[in-house]
């Protein structure tokens, strides 16, 4: 290709397109690269930038290293060798984040920015909804809902960002009010050589923050590398930091609320609100705003998320936890329900799941579905294995007694079966409601 491209964005999801939209934006007409034959967002880019080039199949090495910058978008590695060899030969390679970053500079705006392997949806939510209560203007984006450069198009005063691992790999610049690392389990060991390589690129958000709160309970949420760290935890804080003392939410000494008021149950929420609020105060957010929100938000879809009560069987949606670190908290946070039946497996993105064999061996029940299914089931003694949701729904049904709980948790990704964790997610409620249906449809017989 003779023409010459200054910038190059790859990957034409919601993300290529939001970096095409904002570079336009800039009078920056780039060249978009995509691996797929058939990008999702093909015929919206045509319609709407009909001037920018779209090159689809394998990247070329020589285009790539003819530009000066090249946006990547999170689910492209930098380790493709034709991304690789852009790098090598100096070509600046970013991402979406890194641009908002550097675009921020030149306004007046707060940022609060959450990361971590587990959690960070609740989290992002929870200090949104303390900013709303504080009458605050914000918006929230990142890894969750809106690109972070349609965040530009209309400017709040506070900026709320979930941030993963791989849009942290490429963004250097961020100016954090706060931000915090919530907990780091094995996750992604299909993109990374070791777990220890995976931290260092979570934990680089700290050094973009003004303050960093690190998990007390999560020593690898701990870096001595950048300073003293603030940080919140289920004990009693030491200083200024947050955690818990004689059953209330303390800052230092401050009482803020008992946990017993919080809506949300399990103790993996209990730190999660924890840290929401010490974010949330740092962005000026009131301890009245918090305690409001910490009494009412009961979560978001698909974490947690009691779906029904069916013959006095609860059926709680997990289909978040992507990896064995989310279910390990969600079997703990519902250890006080007795008789779990757990619904595990799908794509195990090359994770080790022996850390789940103890907490197995005290769910009643585990059936398990999806292409790494029975690597979990090799944990328990006895495992159903089946090929559907509504097979393994079906079959918790058969086998669960009022009292018990059918928790679908999967400690795997969802792409080997669906288009993403809200999918399989939905999937389950759908089954779900269907026992519903039918237990009414039984009733109304019985009744007549």
């Amino acid at each position: 290709m003779s023409k010459q491209y200054s910038h190059i964005v790859l990957g034409l999801g919601a993300t290529g397109l939001s970096v095409v939209r904002y570079l336009c934006a800039q009078g920056v007409v780039p060249l978009v690269m995509d691996s797929r034959l058939l990008p999702p967002s093909a015929k919206k880019l045509a319609k709407d930038y009909p001037n920018v080039d779209l090159m689809t199949g394998e990247f070329d090495a020589d285009v790539l290293i003819q530009a000066e910058q090249i946006v990547i978008s999170p689910g492209i590695a930098l380790s493709t060798p034709a991304i690789n060899r852009a790098i090598k030969a100096g070509v600046e390679v970013v991402g979406d984040v890194e641009l908002f970053a550097r675009a921020l500079q030149h306004q007046e705006a707060n940022v609060v920015a959450i990361t971590g392997s587990n959690g960070k949806t609740t989290v992002t939510t929870l200090v949104a909804e303390m900013a709303k209560a504080a009458g605050l203007d914000y918006s929230v984006g990142g890894n969750i809902g809106i690109p972070v450069l349609d965040l530009l198009i209309n400017p709040t005063e506070l900026y709320i960002l979930e941030l993963s691992s791989f849009q942290l790999e490429t963004t250097h610049s961020l100016e954090c009010i706060a931000s915090t690392c919530l907990n780091i389990s094995e996750d992604h060991m299909d993109r990374y050589l070791s777990i220890e390589e995976y931290q260092q690129v979570k934990l680089g958000l700290y050094a973009q923050s003004k303050a960093a709160f690190f998990n007390r309970d999560d020593i690898l949420t701990f870096s001595n590398q950048y300073g003293k760290l603030n940080s919140f935890g289920l004990d009693q804080p030491k200083e200024q930091n947050w955690g818990v003392k004689e059953g209330y939410v303390v800052k230092g000494d401050i009482p803020i609320m008992p946990v017993a008021d919080f809506a949300l149950v399990g103790k993996h929420n209990q730190a999660n609100i924890i840290a929401a609020m010490a974010l949330a105060e740092k962005a000026g957010i009131g301890f009245d705003a918090m305690k409001q929100v910490a009494k009412t938000f009961l979560g978001v879809a698909h974490r947690c998320e009691l779906i029904s009560c069916v013959e006095g069987v609860q059926y709680i949606n997990d289909s978040k936890a992507t990896n064995v670190g989310a279910t390990l908290a969600a079997l703990e946070g519902l250890s006080s329900h007795d008789g779990i039946i757990l619904i595990a497996g799908g794509e195990g993105k090359g994770a080790d799941f022996t850390p789940l064999e103890q907490a197995l061996s005290k769910v009643k029940c585990l059936i398990t579905l999806g292409r790494d299914g029975d690597k979990i089931g090799g944990l328990k003694a006895e495992y159903y294995s089946v090929q559907s949701m509504e097979e393994a729904v079906k079959k918790a049904s058969e086998i669960a007694l009022s009292g018990d709980t059918v928790l679908l948790s999967p400690a795997c990704a969802s792409l080997d079966m669906y288009d993403n964790f809200m999918a399989r997610g939905d999937d389950f409620k759908t089954q779900v409601l269907k026992l519903v249906t039918q237990g009414t449809l039984l009733t109304e017989k019985q009744d007549a």
